[in-house]
């Protein structure tokens, strides 16, 4: 998984979104409580945000330079699918720089 260490060279900015309560949020927050200290080793100067709201769908978005974002919303997803929606994003972010 080398792509986890060029986050920081794709993305600006990264923001997880979920509820602290619901089961739909289940795997976004497993998700960062499993990977969010190996991202953050990884890519220590990419701000990585976590937002918990009551109720909200969990989402994850990316910024990439010149202030374009994408969002994944990640509910229904599992944990690996949600790590493949950040590979994805990741990936579209080297696209741009092409």
């Amino acid at each position: 998984m080398a792509w986890r260490s060029q986050l920081s060279r794709n993305l600006k900015e990264l923001r997880i979104l979920f509820c602290q309560r619901s089961p739909s949020s289940a795997p976004a927050r497993s998700f960062v409580e499993n990977n969010y200290k190996d991202l953050k080793t990884l890519n220590p100067k990419l701000p990585i945000l976590i937002r918990e709201c009551s109720g909200v769908e969990p989402q994850m978005w990316a910024r990439y330079d010149m202030g374009v974002e994408r969002g994944i919303r990640l509910q229904g997803l599992s944990e690996p699918q949600i790590l493949k929606a950040l590979e994805d994003l990741a990936k579209a972010g080297a696209s741009t720089k092409a």
